[in-house]
């Protein structure tokens, strides 16, 4: 028993030591430091999108007019073959021709013109469009694409490609220039303004589309923060309910789940483990608590019994000691005087016989050291014995006995409900005083089905103080009375551990006339 209690002791010191620790690790992290995961997800969300229409600008603004230049490029060759091949088939310069060569022209946004070897004019695109100055600022540009103005980005045997700036018009060209299989020169031109200005209308709808993108995407970020977080915040309220052991908080997953939503479950399961481990902590808490009072109320119990026990055997044996001895002495030798002598001794051999049987009676219902064997019989015989064995006790008190006789069937261990019968009809007696009436009678059970036995006698009513105590090893209202006829004060704590062994209840009540002893037993 010592060794459970102290094993129970230090598992409840442990369980303590763990909960402190935890409740420190707790305590460490600062809620206020830590970030709301809706503004971490929202921003996150506006910061990729910013990220990715700044990608786009830069992308943009640094590859845009490569792309178009080599575009450009290829439209000029791809141009300049079918002219050549035109020219080939000797139907360049036909007027049948002409239509075709207008839709490459306007196809491909590009210039052509075709001089002859003396630089006249065989075949322009701009003929028709522009005057004559124009087509010599043609002429003359193609007299000077050898300067430093010009960058070769392309050459074969047929043509040069160059980016040529013509300061005349403030702008930047890309310009082929070769020859045709008839000898004559062909001259094809696009401008790159229009790529500087196609990069700026580009970048300048590209900002306004991340503007719009940005409001969209907030609007969605919210949407989706919210839902995202929300099942988390239930989760962050649940856990911290749990650290202040409130477990009623369930999380209840969506309808499509998702990992949040096993998260969610699992610690539903980890409350529920949770609480019932928590539970058994206190109810092994509450079972070591028990267990202490019980080893300290038993040790009190143990020191009481052994001073009481040590108390009531000391007088009777003190004076079988001191008779005894007189007897051996031969301190008188009047036979009315040595009788006188036997006779106490007798006496108080027979207190404490009854007192060790009353003892051993209460450690056997107490202890379980024999077992309580339950059968049915009538209680009236039972009586009837008892009354009859006490009957020159009743008749030299001059005390009337009322016993209603009607047949009374009981469940119940015969010995030991004799027993408590026996200690209340002997109480009675020793107790009845004025009218010196004793009156048994039984009348139904009150809380639960059964009969009650009632006795009672005509005396003094027990102070209302005393009444919770009667049933306490020991203990009399009246020690010099009790000591006057013998009682050990173990009497009312047998018919207590009876009522108690049957799941039975007893008890005393005053009335005007004198004291009501009753107990319960199943019919």
């Amino acid at each position: 028993m010592k060794e459970s209690v102290e094993a129970k002791e230090r598992s409840q010191e442990d369980s303590r030591n763990s909960g402190r620790n935890l409740q420190a690790e707790i305590r460490s992290v600062n809620p206020g430091k830590s970030k709301k995961i809706f503004w971490q997800i929202f921003l996150s969300i506006i910061l990729i999108i910013g990220i990715t229409v700044g990608l786009c600008i830069l992308m943009n603004t640094s590859f845009l007019g490569i792309s178009y230049q080599q575009d450009r490029i290829r439209s000029m060759i791809s141009s300049y073959d079918t002219l050549k091949e035109a020219s080939r088939q000797k139907i360049l310069y036909k007027n049948s021709y002409r239509v075709t060569f207008e839709n490459i022209c306007s196809d491909n946004s590009l210039s052509i013109l075709v001089t002859e070897p003396d630089n006249s004019i065989r075949l322009s695109s701009e003929e028709e469009r522009i005057s004559n100055g124009m087509q010599n600022q043609l002429i003359g540009m193609l007299l000077d694409l050898s300067d430093d103005e010009n960058k070769l980005l392309r050459e074969n045997s047929s043509y040069k490609i160059v980016r040529h700036y013509d300061s005349r018009v403030g702008g930047d060209f890309l310009v082929l220039y070769g020859s045709l299989p008839d000898g004559n020169t062909i001259l094809i031109r696009s401008a790159l303004e229009s790529i500087r200005r196609s990069v700026e209308v580009s970048n300048r709808f590209l900002l306004l589309a991340s503007m719009v993108a940005v409001l969209i995407a907030a609007i969605f970020a919210t949407f989706l923060a919210r839902r995202i977080t929300k099942p988390i915040t239930e989760l962050s309220e649940i856990s911290r309910k749990m650290t202040h052991l409130d477990f009623d908080a369930r999380y209840t997953p969506r309808k499509h789940t998702n990992e949040i939503d096993e998260l969610g479950v699992n610690i539903n399961q980890l409350s529920n483990s949770l609480e019932k481990a928590i539970g058994e902590l206190k109810q092994a808490n509450a079972d070591l608590k028990h267990d202490l009072e019980t080893r300290n109320k038993s040790e009190q119990m143990r020191k009481d019994f052994l001073s009481n026990v040590s108390h009531e055997l000391k007088t009777p044996i003190s004076l079988i000691q001191g008779y005894a001895e007189g007897l051996e002495e031969g301190i008188s030798d009047n036979p009315e005087d040595r009788k006188f002598y036997c006779d106490v001794i007798v006496d108080e051999a027979k207190k404490m016989n009854r007192m060790v049987q009353q003892l051993l009676a209460l450690n056997q219902l107490e202890y379980g050291s024999e077992n309580v064997s339950l059968e049915r019989f009538d209680i009236v015989p039972v009586i009837d014995a008892l009354l009859s064995n006490l009957r020159i006790v009743i008749e030299q008190n001059g005390i009337t006995v009322d016993f209603d006789r009607k047949a009374c069937p009981i469940w119940a261990d015969e010995f030991f409900a004799e027993q408590a019968i026996n200690n209340y009809l002997t109480n009675a007696i020793h107790y009845a005083k004025n009218e010196k009436i004793i009156r048994i009678w039984t009348s139904p059970a009150e809380e639960k089905p059964g009969i009650r036995l009632n006795v009672f006698n005509s005396g003094d009513p027990i102070p209302e103080d005393s009444i919770s105590h009667l049933w306490e090893k020991f203990y009399k209202v009246d020690k010099a009375r009790t000591r006057e006829y013998g009682g050990s004060g173990i009497g009312l704590s047998v018919v207590k551990a009876v009522a108690d062994n049957l799941d039975r209840k007893c008890g005393v009540y005053n009335q005007p006339d004198g004291v009501v002893f009753w107990i319960e037993f199943d019919n």
